[in-house]
């Protein structure tokens, strides 16, 4: 039977090239309007506050990587939301997460999503993690006009490299530029909190209950110096968001889970305020 594209209803011939297994090439091609780097937007008038992601910390363990972020979200000085999501699966194997304009930040989530579904249907094999890390390096680096107006996105990348068989940390800056992470990495406005918090609680080859508590911890000492940073809400049931990625897959941790590291954490503060010391060597 052949097609005809001419009948009603039916997809135009470019819709069914194999030309290119990248969605991203496609969709600049046929509608770059529909991206983000494709839209002309309007001069700002008056104080123009877009809502805001804050801190989020991939780091390396044991068995693959951990990626968490706090829940809050701030437009200004004032808290525009309290139960953000800004951890994300981008497949089987990796995760994203994300700092700076949120809704273009999670816009741009779904684009690597899609990015990495379509490359894996077309090719009908996934891209290696190395290729994953540089698509979403040239989204993050076409997103550079609208960080140059005060709508930044600065993701982290992390994933487990079945090649190598490790779990690997990406950081990226507004430009796109992409830098592979020792340990662990850190970004948001508490992400300098975060990091000093780790750079005395982390190890290489953490076990998962260790990494955990550790991530819980840096997230509580960015709170507690950064204002845009929510630390775990006992009355609310807010707690951070957890997710590991191991060879076996993505795997968000449940509430109850991370309440009880929460919890555990906050307990440990009442009698040690600015949380625990490194060992003594």
């Amino acid at each position: 039977m052949t097609f005809d594209s001419r009948k009603p209803g039916a997809l135009p011939p470019a819709f069914l090239s194999r030309e290119t297994s990248s969605f991203m090439d496609f969709l600049s091609a046929q509608a770059p309007h529909l991206l983000p780097a494709g839209r002309h937007l309007p001069p700002a008038r008056g104080d123009f506050q877009a809502p805001h992601g804050t801190t989020v910390i991939a780091a390396t363990y044991a068995d693959g990587v951990l990626v968490a972020g706090d829940r809050r979200v701030t437009s200004g000085n004032l808290i525009a939301h309290r139960e953000y999501d800004k951890v994300f699966p981008a497949d089987e194997h990796s995760a994203v997460a994300i700092a700076g304009t949120a809704g273009l930040a999670v816009e741009l989530v779904r684009l690597l999503q899609l990015e990495l579904q379509h490359h894996e249907k077309i090719e009908g094999t996934p891209l290696s993690l190395d290729g994953k890390a540089n698509r979403l390096t040239k989204m993050v680096r076409d997103n550079l006009g609208m960080a140059m107006q005060g709508m930044a996105v600065v993701p982290l990348f992390a994933g487990y490299d079945l090649n190598k068989g490790r779990g690997r940390v990406f950081s990226y800056d507004v430009t796109g530029n992409r830098s592979e992470e020792s340990g662990f990495a850190t970004t948001g406005s508490g992400s300098v909190h975060a990091r000093g918090s780790l750079k005395k609680l982390y190890r290489e080859g953490m076990p998962e209950g260790d990494i955990v508590t550790a991530v819980v911890q840096a997230l509580y000492d960015a709170a507690d110096e950064d204002s845009a940073t929510g630390g775990p809400d006992l009355t609310r049931r807010l707690f951070p968001l957890v997710a590991l990625v191991t060879e076996d897959g993505y795997r968000r941790l449940g509430q109850e889970e991370v309440a009880a590291v929460a919890r555990a954490v906050v307990e440990g503060r009442h009698t040690a305020p600015d949380g625990p010391r490194a060992p003594v060597l």
